[in-house]
């Protein structure tokens, strides 16, 4: 069961017998109105059929709002993001309790430093956002981001070699990256906007093969960024050991909402205020 059904099951739980839903209480929906509150299976039936919001008030809706934020990779990576920047990033994510906060290099240890709450973890990128260095910088990259303090590395796949069909060296380049991380988890950024649904297939093999922790849909600075099929497609095909992020362009909890029922267990966002505030 997914984590996201799991949340579904037991919010439905603590909701149960609400006296708000006619149908929980008569067998007879009287469209109330409440099953964004009470049925969070409706409401995603509602998103799936291409909604852009769903009215909802007080109850339900800040159950799932907090939940979901645990699953929000708070994220600047903008090139010209300063240190006022990251400093507020993370006092965000010491409020909101985010996953993590995702940061270019050079500002791990700072985010070491500030983030108080020890549920966020500390993110970094390596081989960003082109991906196009070779495997040897971006495990020295990864090496030096988990000594700065980084919990977590988001790595980006060599797009070209992907593209040529040589999946030895993708998988190889993933390889090392993972070796070089220790502990630290691998989420391995596929940039699914410049790859055919086959080549998306074979990079999340490689990065299974390669003992990634996660695949990632996207950069952010691509042609477009996370899409719902994309992140389905790469559920089913790295099955329930490995994880899948969504990012790019999720600027709405109807947006996040969505992107979890295909499958994703994490969400990268630099609206993650925007969508849980």
């Amino acid at each position: 069961m997914s984590d996201y059904q799991q949340l579904i099951d037991r919010v439905v739980r603590i909701r149960s017998g609400d006296s708000a839903c006619a149908e929980s209480r008569t067998g007879t929906c009287s469209e109330c109105g409440h099953c964004v509150q009470l049925k969070p299976q409706a409401a995603q039936l509602i998103l799936d059929s291409g909604a852009d919001r769903i009215g909802a008030t007080v109850g339900l809706t800040g159950v799932l709002k907090r939940e979901i934020a645990r699953m929000i990779d708070h994220t600047v990576l903008k090139p010209e993001a300063d240190e006022k920047t990251i400093v507020k990033l993370c006092a965000e994510a010491d409020q909101y309790g985010f996953a993590s906060v995702c940061v270019n290099p050079c500002w791990i240890k700072l985010c070491r430093e500030l983030v108080k709450n020890p549920e966020v973890k500390i993110c970094g990128v390596a081989g960003f956002p082109l991906g196009a260095n070779t495997t040897i910088v971006k495990a020295a990259e990864t090496s030096i981001l988990v000594e700065d303090g980084a919990d977590e590395v988001d790595m980006v796949i060599n797009i070209g070699q992907a593209k040529s069909g040589n999946w030895d060296y993708v998988e190889q380049d993933i390889s090392e990256v993972v070796k070089a991380s220790g502990k630290a988890q691998v989420k391995v950024i596929i940039e699914a906007c410049f790859l055919t649904d086959e080549e998306k297939v074979k990079t999340c093999l490689c990065a299974v093969n390669a003992g990634a922790a996660f695949v990632k849909t996207s950069t952010g600075f691509g042609k477009w960024g996370a899409k719902a099929g994309d992140v389905a497609l790469m559920r089913r095909v790295v099955g329930k050991e490995v994880g899948v992020k969504a990012a790019g362009g999720i600027k709405t909890f109807a947006d996040a909402l969505e992107m979890v029922g295909k499958g994703a267990d994490r969400i990268g966002a630099s609206a993650g205020v925007a969508i849980v505030g």
